[in-house]
C-alpha cells in the first residue's frame, strides 16, 4: 500500500494538511466518530475542550490499534468542534497536531465548527478513514 500526499500548484499553503491524499491500497476501515467517553461511557472533560481532545486521541489510538493501523495510515479526517469562533477550532487543530497522533493530519482534513454534537457537554468529535495494509510512505509534496 502506497499513500501519497499532495498539495497541487494553484491552491493555497496549508497548516500541514495535505489538499489531495492518494490511496494504493484494498482495504479500508472507517472509524466511528470518536468522542470524548472513557471505557465507561462518561463523559470526560466536561467544559474543557483540551481535555475532550486529548481522549478523543486516547480513543483513536485505541481504535487504530484493533485494526493494527498507526496514525500514518490516516487517509482523511473529519474534526467537529462545538464553536462559531475560529481561535477554538485553531485551538483544537494545535492540540491535535501535538498529539501522539498528529501525523494523521497531514492527509486530507477537514476542520469544522458545529451547533452541537451528540452527548450533552460535547465539545469535539474525530472521524477518521484509515488505508489498511503494509504501510509505505509516497510522495509527500509540499
Amino acid at each position: 500500500m502506497t499513500i501519497t500526499r499532495l498539495n497541487p500548484d494553484g491552491l493555497h499553503k496549508t497548516p500541514g494538511y495535505s489538499h489531495v491524499t492518494v490511496v494504493e491500497a484494498g482495504r479500508t476501515a472507517f472509524l466511528a466518530g470518536q468522542c470524548p467517553l472513557d471505557a465507561t461511557g462518561a463523559l470526560v472533560g466536561d467544559g474543557d475542550v483540551n481535555a475532550q481532545v486529548d481522549q478523543i486521541v486516547a480513543n483513536a489510538l485505541i481504535a487504530l490499534a484493533a485494526v493494527n493501523a498507526r496514525p500514518e495510515q490516516v487517509v482523511r479526517s473529519v474534526i467537529y468542534v462545538v464553536s462559531q469562533d475560529t481561535t477554538p477550532l485553531g485551538g483544537v487543530w494545535q492540540r491535535l497536531l501535538d498529539s501522539p497522533l498528529a501525523a494523521a493530519f497531514t492527509t486530507a482534513s477537514t476542520l469544522l465548527g458545529v451547533a452541537r454534537l451528540g452527548f450533552t457537554g460535547q465539545l469535539v468529535e474525530l472521524d477518521l478513514t484509515v488505508a489498511l495494509g503494509a504501510y509505505s510512505p509516497g510522495t509527500v509534496e509540499a
